[in-house]
């Protein structure tokens, strides 16, 4: 506010010694508009200079704030997002795009655009907006010809995307819209197709009937296989400080961005910490029995290469109730095998990350702090209350 007063009052000093000047009534009054005008240039160059340091001390906060890319899809980044943008943290979402069910694969189907689902939740979940619009984006038609079932928000995107011309715009304007804290990049232009072969051999296409087919996967990949990851987010990956990945569907949410060709070469050459969130249940149909190993073991054997430093798994145990109502739908607590990880070369963190409810959950807070603080991060204090 007082740079504003002095812009303003170095203007009308400025232009009271060219009236002065232009006028030249008397030789005093000359006199007295040249030094006002001399007074006022000084004043002017002062204000000036004082609004490039501010300009410049920002700049450097900026870059000194860390970089984080979280990657994944589903409801699992999202919880991730929640926790790291009341941090004064540079935030990248680098999301899947192989969904193919429910409102999202029949946008895809119908507009041959990239399904927006899973972008809509990253968008809504780094908005700082207020909670009624959040409702909106997140409301699903009950009913309604051709409208049941379908996201307001899927729909506002799939909009979005025909005003813009393309889905990377949609995004970034939606993102100016919601006010959203970060950056949310699809992993990929292109519209991808999962495929998993089975360890029966079978083959499944499409990443909501694999978990459906209630079979071993035995290796999942991406149609087309040439497909190439955005520019921007390799880059984001290169100047990262810290990369985080899950938690979220093994096969159908994590690996979908890993096979992504360069996508985990990058990952991998990247100087930050990488970071693996592993699930706090198995999943029906996709890692039925696995231990925490086992899973970032599929990881590496898809991509080739060892990528994480970190994993951070639930050390917490789940109350009775909750066990009971996962055992119903045959999903049980991952095994943390500490001797496993080890061999693997992870540092693994394992604490209380959950928070329960209807379902066991990550805390999007206490992940978000244990992210911030591996990377050194010391101003720990939230952007909000």
């Amino acid at each position: 506010m007082k740079q504003w007063w002095l812009l303003a009052w170095t203007i009308g000093c400025f232009g009271c010694g060219i009236l002065a000047g232009t006028l030249g009534i008397a030789r005093w009054q000359g006199a007295l508009g040249a030094t006002v005008l001399g007074l006022a240039m000084v004043l002017l160059a002062i204000g000036w200079w004082r609004e490039i340091m501010e300009v410049r001390r920002k700049v450097k906060v900026l870059q000194r704030r860390p970089r984080i890319v979280a990657v994944g899809g589903g409801t699992g980044l999202s919880v991730v997002l929640r926790g790291l943008k009341e941090f004064e943290v540079d935030l990248t979402a680098v999301v899947t795009v192989a969904d193919d069910g429910g409102s999202s694969g029949r946008l895809r189907n119908e507009f041959a655009m990239p399904p927006p689902g899973d972008i809509r939740n990253c968008l809504v979940a780094l908005a700082d907006t207020e909670p009624l619009l959040e409702r909106l984006l997140q409301f699903r038609f009950p009913a309604g010809e051709g409208l049941a079932g379908h996201s307001f928000g899927n729909l506002f995107l799939a909009a979005m995307t025909h005003i813009m011309g393309d889905f990377e715009s949609a995004i970034r304007e939606t993102s100016r819209v919601l006010a959203v804290r970060g950056r949310v990049l699809p992993a990929v232009r292109d519209i991808v197709t999962l495929r998993a072969v089975m360890e029966d051999g079978t083959v499944v296409e499409g990443e909501s009937n694999i978990p459906a087919a209630r079979k071993r996967v035995r290796r999942v990949e991406l149609v087309p296989r040439d497909t190439v990851p955005l520019p921007e987010v390799l880059e984001a990956i290169r100047e990262a400080d810290a990369i985080v990945v899950g938690p979220g569907s093994l096969y159908t949410s994590v690996l979908p961005n890993l096979l992504v060709p360069g996508m985990a070469e990058a990952i991998a050459s990247s100087p930050a910490k990488k970071i693996y969130i592993c699930n706090v249940m198995t999943q029906p149909g996709e890692t039925d029995s696995f231990t925490a190993a086992q899973h970032v073991e599929v990881i590496y054997d898809h991509v080739g290469r060892r990528l994480f430093d970190y994993i951070l798994v639930n050390a917490a145990s789940l109350p009775p109730e909750a066990l009971e109502k996962y055992q119903t739908q045959q999903s049980y607590p991952v095994l943390v095998d500490m001797e496993a990880l080890g061999r693997l070369g992870l540092r693994v963190i394992a604490r209380d990350f959950v928070h329960y409810a209807t379902y066991a959950r990550h805390d999007s807070r206490l992940l978000a702090e244990q992210i911030v603080s591996l990377i050194g991060y010391e101003r720990q204090n939230p952007t909000r209350g």
